[in-house]
């Protein structure tokens, strides 16, 4: 009793101090805001690219002339302490009212010291992993003098034809929303010190529903889809604190993103209580030119009214909202409001107590790339690739013996960090070759040879290849090339081949239509069959491939996306078995592209197909392939082996807000401990509106040694039965429940539930 009373003691002083540190800033706010001339006001709404303060001098270059003048709110894209604190000089020395800039960078997936892709990342289905990545990358960015990052992309993707799918969490709304969470926990923190900063949720709102896969494309649902299936891990991210959001390039409802107020203030700010402020992806507001809504001052000013506050790189704001003001298209009150949210990040940052904070030398030089946190995107890597197939125990490897290593991706150091890694170092990454070396020493000989290009057309490799990656290509006849391989693997025991998508294969303005293996490399991994050596698959990618053949002929493969900075010895550490593989795929991997979208919550419809049935007629399937993926949602094997018990619930009928538990044994069966994620899903047997077949609702990643058991339970509440109806009401509607526990969607233990008002 005294415990719970100092608590509510503790929470009561909490809010006070809160309220007082709110009413400091208001305070704070509203002062400067009276002393601020108009432009001096839309100034802060304007957000430029460092440009050529990057090579030239913060005071004599354009946009350092216009941080005098107080036309600049923030920078991104500028890197180091010294180019940094020279521009914040300026701002506070040689403007009028000493306002300090934002400095914002996409610091997407680690900065200098590089983890796993987004997607890769979401693989681990470990939030306390994901969290200290970020926490990493914040610590390492600030060091640097960054403030801001454009991150976390929480946009949910079914179609893997859009390259942008790399940079997300899956298919999935509550693994998202869980992921949204961790990564804002692990970047703001409390902003209590300068390891702290602020993190930007994108892209606001369904930029990955895309039609057709191809980026910046036209996107269209219906409300109920949007509500229940997509707008979910944006939410969690207002929840989470996050400072910022960011508006995506797409219309929705036929109104771009940029301009919709629906989205950034019905939705946002009304609905979800949002305090801080919206910023434009890169020239979102003049690319509304192109979507036929106006000239620049026509939407600029709709933007603004929308509830967009802060314009990347467009300037739309600062040459025409002073004009529509005049003209009555916009309100001073709408200018304040978006200039106040804009100075509120940078009061909750500690910019206006020391404007300095970012600019610790020292730090730039000691907590960048250090040893720690390579050793830390080492592990979280390994955690985070998938073993799709082991036929035979192929895996792991001993380390004895000889290795031939093939691949255009084998000896790329360039490749290992992914797509948007702007930070990176690409020349201490380490390649699958290093990584084996390092590994094994001397105790086994790793013969090495590239194979193939990473595709025939040489066009296409240069496409794949920006941001100063390459391949070393090599302009000998395929087949000459092949023979190189050959040599190698007829010296070995095993083959491992290193074939996959390039980092830029992926990432914005990287869609695909064909998602198989470049056919050079197909024709590699064919060759390598032939010779009745045991092949292991190290596949890199950034999206699901469509990998049947490889499913149905490769022994053994392990999908490492792309790793980051430690990739290979990450990779390494896995195919030696020091590191036992625990990931499981976040998204559905499909048979071929016909079949896209493919998702395991799929609705039932009228005329579903039979459980294990290819076809029926007048059913919903199709004639030459089946419904089934390759590899479905949560899927993801071990060294191990890992069995279920049949599933118990504490009650089969359950009345208002009673809990339910739901519980499976789990033992490890096999002979290496091992990491295991139980999952947790839930069908709706009978709603208002059409039910998905199953949502999952709750995940444990469990450790278990060989040969131990233990007793998994899930807390489940009607808070996990809620949806949007189709009125947009988030309730629970009384009835019938499958639930179902097990190691991916399509293997599940259940039992139904009877649950009433």
């Amino acid at each position: 009793m005294k415990k719970f009373q100092t608590l509510i003691v503790l929470v009561f002083i909490t809010t006070i101090q809160l309220h007082a540190q709110d009413a400091k800033m208001n305070s704070f706010i509203k002062n400067l805001i009276s002393k601020m001339t108009l432009d001096e006001k839309i100034g802060q709404l304007n957000l430029p690219g460092s440009g050529d303060i990057v090579t030239g001098q913060a005071s004599s270059s354009d946009i350092g002339k216009k941080i005098q003048e107080g036309k600049v709110g923030g920078l991104f894209n500028i890197k180091s302490v010294a180019k940094i604190r020279a521009v914040q000089k300026v701002a506070i020395e040689q403007s009028r009212l000493k306002i300090p800039l934002i400095f914002g960078m996409d610091v997407i997936h680690g900065y200098e010291t590089v983890f796993p892709i987004p997607l890769g990342l979401s693989c681990s289905w470990d939030m306390q992993e994901i969290e200290k990545s970020a926490r990493v990358a914040a610590t390492e960015a600030s060091a640097d003098g960054i403030c801001w990052t454009f991150s976390p992309m929480v946009d949910i993707s079914r179609d893997p034809r859009w390259g942008r799918v790399s940079e997300g969490n899956g298919e999935d709304a509550y693994l998202g929303s869980q992921i949204a969470k961790a990564m804002i926990k692990g970047y703001q923190g409390d902003y209590s010190n300068n390891t702290n900063i602020m993190s930007c949720v994108k892209h606001y709102a369904l930029y990955g529903a895309a039609e057709a896969g191809r980026d910046y494309n036209t996107t269209d649902m219906s409300r109920v889809k949007m509500f229940n299936e997509y707008l979910p891990p944006y939410k969690a991210a207002v929840d989470a604190g996050v400072g910022s959001v960011m508006a995506s390039f797409n219309e929705v409802d036929g109104i771009p993103a940029t301009a919709n107020k629906f989205l950034m203030t019905d939705v946002l700010r009304t609905q979800w209580g949002f305090k801080g402020f919206v910023v434009t992806d890169y020239t979102g507001i003049p690319e509304m030119i192109e979507h036929g809504l106006g000239d620049l001052q026509n939407v600029s000013a709709l933007a603004l009214k929308a509830g967009v506050d802060m314009d990347m790189v467009g300037e739309g704001f600062l040459t025409t909202i002073k004009k529509s003001l005049q003209e009555g298209k916009v309100t001073q009150a709408q200018i304040d409001e978006a200039c106040k949210l804009i100075l509120e990040a940078k009061y909750k940052l500690g910019l206006f107590e020391n404007p300095y904070k970012y600019c610790d030398e020292k730090r730039a030089a000691t907590e960048i790339f250090t040893d720690a946190n390579r050793k830390t995107a080492r592990q979280i890597a390994a955690d985070c690739f998938v073993l799709l197939k082991n036929q035979n125990n192929i895996l792991p490897l001993k380390k004895s013996g000889t290795i031939a290593l093939v691949g255009p991706l084998a000896d790329n150091k360039e490749n290992m960090p992914g797509t948007w890694s702007v930070a990176a170092n690409f020349s201490k990454s380490i390649s699958v070759l290093q990584g084996l070396q390092d590994v094994v020493g001397n105790s086994a000989k790793i013969i090495y040879a590239k194979g193939s290009n990473l595709d025939g057309d040489s066009l296409f490799e240069q496409r794949a290849g920006m941001f100063g990656k390459s391949f070393n290509r090599d302009n000998r006849d395929e087949n000459e090339i092949i023979k190189d391989a050959l040599n190698a693997a007829s010296q070995a025991d095993v083959i491992v081949a290193a074939l996959g998508e390039s980092a830029e294969m992926t990432g914005e303005s990287s869609s695909r239509t064909d998602l198989g293996i470049p056919k050079v490399q197909e024709n590699l991994l064919k060759a390598l069959l032939k010779t009745g050596k045991p092949v292991v698959l190290v596949l890199f990618t950034g999206r699901p491939l469509t990998i049947k053949w490889e499913s149905d002929n490769v022994p053994a493969i392990l999908n490492v996306w792309f790793g980051g900075s430690e990739a290979g010895h990450s990779i390494a550490d896995v195919l030696f078995g020091d590191v036992n593989p625990s990931g499981k795929l976040s998204t559905t991997w499909p048979q071929n592209v016909g079949q896209i979208p493919l998702y395991y919550n799929h609705k039932n419809t009228g005329r579903p197909l039979g459980d294990g049935q290819w076809f029926q007629k007048f059913r919903s399937n199709y004639l030459d392939v089946s419904n089934d993926p390759v590899y479905p949602f949560g899927f993801g094997l071990s060294y191990t082996n890992f069995s279920y018990s049949d599933l118990k619930l504490s009650s089969n009928s359950l009345k208002g807000n009673q809990t339910l538990t739901a519980s499976v044994t789990l033992t490890n069966n096999g002979s290496f401990d091992g990491k295991e994620v139980v999952q947790l899903y839930i069908r709706d047997l009978v709603g208002s509106i059409t039910r998905p077949v199953k949502e999952l609702k709750g995940f444990q990643k469990i450790f278990l040694k060989a040969g131990e058991s233990k007793t998994v339970s899930f807390n489940i509440t009607t808070e996990d039965l809620k949806f949007y109806n189709s009125n947009l009401i988030y309730d629970w509607e009384a009835g019938d429940f499958v639930i179902m526990v097990g190691g991916n969607s399509r293997d599940v233990k259940s039992a139904k539930v009877n649950w009433m008002k």
